[in-house]
């Protein structure tokens, strides 16, 4: 069977699968060891943190090569580890806030739609046209033509 390139992916899924496999155990199997054998002290409390955003990390990283597979015309390692990232900002946030008692259901919407937006922005910018080529130093004979 004849495959054409635009039946295949524009970058395999392998390249991602070493870094979800350590972030998804590694993230979740810390938050398992913190929760059940640290007392919440300052140091547990912000490895906590640290490991809720490597978890959610390594979570949605294949969700988000899912998506931009499926969705986007470029697939860039760099744009999928970003949204990917956002994931794991958003679920740190959401447990920081949730510690506080200030989490509602409208601040986590707000915070959800702020941060699509700024990744919408950073997308569009990314795919904006900039000119890079550069100007030829040789003159141009005609220039100096009457």
């Amino acid at each position: 069977m004849k495959t054409t390139p635009e039946s295949q992916p524009q970058l395999p899924f392998r390249r991602f699968l070493l870094p979800t496999l350590l972030m998804t155990i590694g993230g979740w199997g810390g938050l398992v060891l913190i929760t059940n054998y640290a007392f919440p002290t300052l140091w547990p409390r912000w490895g906590f943190f640290a490991l809720i955003v490597v978890a959610l990390t390594g979570t949605a990283l294949p969700v988000s090569y899912f998506i931009n597979r499926t969705f986007s015309n470029s697939l860039r390692p760099g744009t999928i580890l970003r949204e990917a990232l956002w994931v794991g900002v958003y679920g740190a946030t959401l447990a920081w806030l949730q510690l506080g008692r200030i989490l509602n259901f409208s601040l986590g919407l707000w915070l959800a739609v702020g941060i699509i937006i700024i990744e919408y922005i950073i997308r569009w910018s990314d795919v904006s046209p900039i000119s890079t080529a550069r100007p030829d130093p040789t003159p141009d004979p005609d220039d100096d033509a009457p």
